[in-house]
């Protein structure tokens, strides 16, 4: 006996959680996988029926497609009242704190100007030197010397002063509420969504009663930066207080150390190396939100810098920006690391004891020689403008001649993924299939031809993932069919709500449609939808990219040594940078925004598939080749279904990527919630923002719940 049925035979073999992993793996189909008798399935034939029934009833009652104006609730104004109230009540206590923040922030800033760019140059390699030894001082004088003779020096150090202060006030916020969390179960049930809220709101939104609270100026960017970059802070605090082993704890109350001892002097410093990580996230959330709170354009840093090129359309100058912020990305995020692995133990740069203060005597003495040498050789103080190189000439050269000499390709790629991919999930195959764009009409003929390649694909889907496969091909080729803008909003509501009590039950499906009510009342369900339909676009396409990657790379050692660096690269790059190369080949529209959205949110399902797959079960791996399964048998029937719970939490986190990447893609002209919220920081309307804002984040936070327990369910059937 080989093959499946020799596997099969192993799991009963072993017993426990062997039989599950063989049970689920290799579990026979049928015909769709039909079992009338679950009841999860009897739900989903209901709502079939009730499905047809409210597109029957459409026809004859248009507000089961776009509810009225006269039902819409005007929170918006509600908001902007209480708001209006607000500021005006508190202005001066916020105006006050700009003040005496803005005041760290120039004192950092012009010491950043002051000091002779040699100076920063040993500081940044001591630094450097200290959290990863030589390979990171070398990078990080390299990217530093980019900074200096491209001409970007005075924006980068714009941009060092804003995260400077930023980050600390980031992680004094994070540190504090999470030990407030850790050591009340009441806070932590409030702290706990919160984070949940903070970390799916648009990150424009932050700008919005910032803006009014604070008024004009860096401080905004300061202060939207703190507070979207302290949650990563306060989860790792939560995170590492927990793992404390208890007996440490009982060893330091056995010392006689008191509640406070035990707290500060063991479990905070037992807790370091996870604290640490929370500082590299957190670094790195203040940089990202401080490119995109150069929107505003109140000073002169290298996000500002980013922003106006690209609208100037300077594209050689927007690739020089772009470079610059992705290494000053890179090169916080190598020191942040370092630091954080070093206090983990994987390595330990740098003398101890007393030679330590030594080594930063040294440091602090070359910086001073520098600051005394720039005193008398002006080139050290300034860089002259004369040494600068700033190839933007031949970088616009190059765009130029790609958009010249092939504009019938560009065209054609944006042509067919409008017409064959996105317009037809927006608005629907039937309504997009003419002759000028597919070459025929959808007559009656076609829709029955279209229902039999639906079916089709419904059924080979079963042949992997059962009916539920089949449940999924058919979703999909509905909405291809009738397009996002046109499905009764009672239609969402009831898939929306059933998936969600069927993966995380009766709490969660409430949630889900109380947040739904909340898009649909509150007018803005249209804007909603094209986020949906654009988010949807992305994640399907990054999904497929990225688990066939990952798995490619989970496969072959030699790719995965390829794959790495740039994973690590597109997860390291603000979202900002990734709008330059999507505008200069193909400008404004959903097309860009999607394939920005792509390039952001494909990182997570090309790691977390790789991960997965190598980290199946050695033991079923082997007794899969052991009873003689090829290697297509053991990669698809053995490796590939124990990885699908790592692979969900993969799609989870394209995702919550994807709807990030949305509202910094409104900048390429699209039309959804992300565009919402930029409109409403133009227009300082704190309560338009609000609404679309809360919107997004109500998604993200539904999707995450769903997907996170369906890979929780799935884990627990495999006995993982």
């Amino acid at each position: 006996m080989t093959g499946p049925a020799a596997f099969r035979a192993w799991g009963r073999r072993q017993g426990g959680k062997a039989m599950a992993l063989a049970d689920h793996t290799l579990r026979p189909r049928g015909v769709l996988g039909l079992d009338l008798s679950d009841p999860t399935l009897q739900a989903w034939l209901m709502a079939a029926g009730v499905v047809a029934l409210v597109f029957i009833l459409a026809g004859f009652a248009p507000w089961l497609t776009k509810l009225p104006d006269t039902f819409v609730v005007p929170l918006n104004d509600w908001f902007n009242d209480a708001m209006t109230w607000f500021v005006g009540v508190a202005k001066p206590v916020f105006r006050a704190i700009s003040w005496a923040v803005e005041f760290p922030m120039s004192w950092l800033q012009g010491l950043l100007h002051w000091l002779p760019w040699p100076a920063v140059f040993i500081g940044v390699a001591a630094i450097a030197y200290r959290a990863g030894g030589r390979r990171l001082v070398l990078f990080s004088l390299a990217a530093m010397l980019y900074m200096l003779v491209t001409g970007y020096w005075a924006p980068s150090m714009n941009t060092l002063a804003l995260v400077g202060v930023s980050v600390p006030v980031s992680l004094a916020i994070g540190f504090f509420m999470g030990l407030l969390a850790f050591k009340s179960r009441a806070a932590e049930r409030i702290i706990q969504p919160t984070l949940d809220l903070m970390q799916t709101v648009p990150t424009f939104a932050y700008l919005i009663p910032i803006l009014l609270l604070f008024g004009l100026g860096p401080v905004v960017g300061l202060i939207a930066s703190a507070i979207y970059a302290a949650p990563p802070m306060v989860r790792n605090t939560i995170l590492g207080l927990q793992r404390v082993p208890p007996e440490i704890i009982e060893s330091g109350r056995m010392s006689g150390c008191t509640s406070r001892q035990v707290l500060w002097w063991v479990q905070v410093p037992s807790a370091v190396p996870t604290l640490m990580i929370g500082v590299n996230q957190t670094v790195m959330a203040a940089l990202s939100m401080v490119i995109i709170a150069a929107v505003i354009g109140s000073f002169a840093d290298i996000g500002w810098e980013l922003l106006n090129t690209l609208r100037k359309a300077e594209f050689g100058r927007s690739l020089l920006a772009g470079v610059c912020i992705v290494l000053i990305a890179m090169v916080l995020d190598r020191i942040s690391r370092g630091f954080a692995e070093r206090q983990a133990g994987v390595r330990d740069h740098g003398p101890k004891g007393i030679a330590r203060y030594r080594g930063a005597a040294l440091v602090l003495a070359a910086m001073a020689v520098a600051v005394v040498l720039a005193t008398f050789i002006e080139p050290l103080h300034e860089y002259p403008r004369a040494w600068e190189f700033v190839p933007k000439e031949p970088l616009d050269a190059i765009v130029s001649f790609v958009n010249t000499t092939f504009p019938a390709t560009l065209e054609w790629i944006k042509v067919k993924a409008l017409f064959f991919f996105l317009l037809p999930i927006q608005k629907g195959f039937v309504a997009i299939a003419k002759p000028t764009s597919w070459g025929f009409e959808v007559t009656p003929l076609v829709q029955v031809i279209y229902a039999v390649v639906v079916a089709g694909l419904a059924y080979g889907a079963s042949r992997i993932g059962g009916w539920k496969g089949a449940l999924a091909v058919i979703l999909f080729g509905g909405v291809y069919f009738i397009g996002m803008l046109n499905v009764p909003w009672p239609v969402f509501f009831l898939v929306v709500g059933l998936l969600a009590y069927q993966a995380a039950g009766r709490g969660i499906a409430l949630m889900a449609l109380a947040f739904m009510a909340f898009m649909l009342l509150s007018g803005v369900w249209h804007q909603t939808m094209v986020s949906i339909y654009l988010c949807g676009a992305a994640v399907i396409v990054s999904n497929l990219i990225g688990c066939a990657v990952g798995t490619w790379a989970a496969l072959d050692d030699r790719v995965s040594r390829v794959v790495g660096p740039i994973v690590d690269l597109l997860q390291t790059m603000p979202a900002f940078v990734y709008l330059i190369p999507v505008i200069m080949f193909f400008q404004v529209g959903d097309l860009p925004a999607l394939l920005a959205i792509i390039s952001y949110a494909i990182a997570p399902a090309i790691r977390y598939t790789e991960h997965g797959i190598r980290n199946v079960r050695p033991d079923a791996v082997e007794a899969a080749q052991a009873i003689g399964c090829t290697s297509r048998q053991i990669l698809f029937q053995v490796k590939l279904p124990l990885a699908v719970p790592e692979i969900m939490l993969g799609v989870n986190q394209v995702i919550m990527f994807a709807l990030a990447m949305l509202t910094v893609s409104a900048l390429v002209g699209t039309k959804e919630l992300g565009q919402e919220v930029y409109r409403a920081l133009t227009s300082a309307d704190p309560g338009r923002g609000a609404i679309a804002g809360l919107s997004m984040a109500f998604i993200a936070i539904v999707a995450d719940r769903i997907v996170q327990a369906w890979a929780a369910q799935r884990k627990k059937a495999l006995g993982l």
